[in-house]
């Protein structure tokens, strides 16, 4: 049973979000601000957290900086508002994946399971046996799956989980036509619904992060009122 730590200061979010994970088979700890969470990981280590960014007595950011010194956990961040500098600086120190508030419940279960996957994987050492696993070069693209390492032209671009799955998945068959619905199904998986312009969403933020590295990146094609392709030669 994987144990998970809800950190937030919203009683009413550790609460219910705790109650999802518990009926999902999660082992399940919480804590109401960030030094609380870090005296407990300083004896005990989940397997993966969840952290508010907006906390009283230690933030989200500080919490994660200090975990960062001890542990390589998977963490993911909760905010209250869609704050891209807040997202970007989380990502730079080590954060795993964003979600905002107000969030699907089934969605963070989600990306939660995806991140305990991928730690399988590496304790495993499983490299190269499937698409999803091995290192992926597509022209001046490489992704690691197991190391959520994404570099363009030489330069390390911190992506989320959606971010990373739909770039991955695009540049599997560069050339090749992903409709939204095929992007919904790899990003959010069956058990999520989400609107097709979250998916617009994600890939404006994509495409913004790429250029973040390289202002001429153009590699990621809409086909308006079909979907996304990724053209390898870009």
């Amino acid at each position: 049973m994987s144990r998970i730590a809800l950190v937030d200061d919203d009683r009413n979010i550790l609460t219910s979000v705790s109650m999802t994970l518990e009926a999902e088979g999660f082992e399940v700890d919480t804590y109401n601000d960030g030094q609380a969470a870090l005296d407990a990981f300083n004896v005990s280590l989940p397997d993966v957290a969840v952290f508010d960014i907006k906390m009283p007595r230690m933030d989200g950011m500080d919490l994660l900086r200090h975990v960062r010194q001890i542990s390589k956990m998977p963490v993911i961040f909760l905010t209250s508002k869609d704050d891209e500098i807040d997202e970007v600086l989380g990502l730079r120190m080590g954060a795993d994946d964003y979600v905002t508030k107000p969030f699907s419940q089934r969605l963070l279960v989600e990306r939660i399971r995806v991140l305990l996957r991928r730690m399988e994987a590496v304790a495993d050492d499983v490299v190269g046996d499937t698409e999803e696993t091995k290192i992926m070069t597509r022209g001046s693209l490489v992704m690691d799956p197991l190391r959520h390492s994404v570099v363009w032209k030489g330069k390390d671009v911190a992506l989320t989980v959606t971010e990373f799955l739909l770039l991955q998945v695009l540049a599997q068959r560069p050339g090749f036509v992903k409709s939204r619905d095929q992007l919904m199904d790899v990003a959010y998986e069956d058990q999520v619904y989400v609107d097709d312009r979250t998916i617009d969403s994600h890939i404006k933020r994509l495409r913004k992060k790429m250029r973040s590295v390289d202002d001429d990146f153009s590699a990621i094609e809409t086909l308006y009122g079909i979907g996304y392709r990724y053209n390898e030669e870009r």
